[in-house]
């Protein structure tokens, strides 16, 4: 009896481990596919900056982020990493990875990549993969005036601060090369945010027409009017960011 009972506790034990796990699991994604906040810091989008300087033959700045730049940074993120980049289970898991900006001269926008990537996952139905659509969509539609708006602070305060370099008092040239370098950061990632838009806009055009063909149906002037909403949204911008460096994006397809 003894022996018996040791191995009931032994099951019973083994099967809370596996519920607790799963638990755990199923609270590591966020929503939209962000990452864990168990896995968020701070500045854990501070590469950005680094990241558009660099790719120009620029220097980041070593000033500290401040509120609003930090801000900008992360609502970057989610409208610069390409919608289903990367597979369920990662997303599920809360995955995170830098990504090379588009003024690197190796980068080529594929705008077929998206609608292949919805058309060849395994989906119930054809609706679903409209319906996948027409979430990206919104998704970007949500995110975009809260971005902009962020945007729109960002570059005021750097307009004050490139007014304000000529009256600081003994400033240094490390000083003002992190003044400069912080600014052109700031410009680089808002003209980031705007190509990706644009190009996302390509890659759902692209996925709509190939949904049309393969399985029509009538959710897709629902998409259409989606995506001319994001489009209207891109193509006027509420700030304009116009970088001194920065190289064309090449695009195929």
């Amino acid at each position: 009896m003894p022996d018996t009972i040791r191995q009931i506790r032994s099951v019973l034990s083994a099967a809370m481990l596996t519920l607790l796990a799963v638990s755990l699991g199923a609270c590591s994604g966020g929503d939209f596919g962000r990452t864990r906040a168990d896995m968020r810091s701070d500045d854990m989008h501070a590469w950005l900056g680094a990241e558009v300087t660099g790719s120009v033959g620029l220097k980041p700045s070593q000033f500290q982020l401040t509120d609003e730049e930090r801000q900008l940074r992360d609502l970057a993120y989610p409208m610069i990493e390409p919608p289903l980049s990367r597979p369920a289970w990662k997303s599920v898991f809360g995955d995170y990875k830098a990504m090379p900006s588009p003024w690197r001269q190796k980068i080529v926008f594929d705008r077929t990549m998206y609608g292949r990537t919805l058309i060849d996952e395994p989906h119930r139905s054809h609706s679903s993969r409209y319906a996948q659509l027409m979430e990206d969509v919104r998704n970007d539609i949500t995110r975009f005036e809260p971005f902009f708006a962020s945007a729109i602070r960002v570059i005021d305060l750097d307009r004050k601060r490139n007014a304000s370099m000529a009256r600081v008092s003994a400033l240094s040239p490390r000083e003002r090369d992190d003044a400069v370098a912080r600014m052109q950061e700031n410009s680089l990632i808002v003209q980031w945010v705007q190509q990706c838009l644009e190009q996302r806009i390509s890659s759902y055009r692209w996925a709509l027409e190939r949904l049309v063909i393969q399985a029509p149906d009538g959710m897709a002037a629902d998409a259409d009017r989606l995506i001319g909403e994001l489009a209207a949204q891109t193509a006027n911008p509420p700030v304009q960011a116009q970088p001194r460096y920065g190289r064309a994006v090449i695009s195929k397809g």
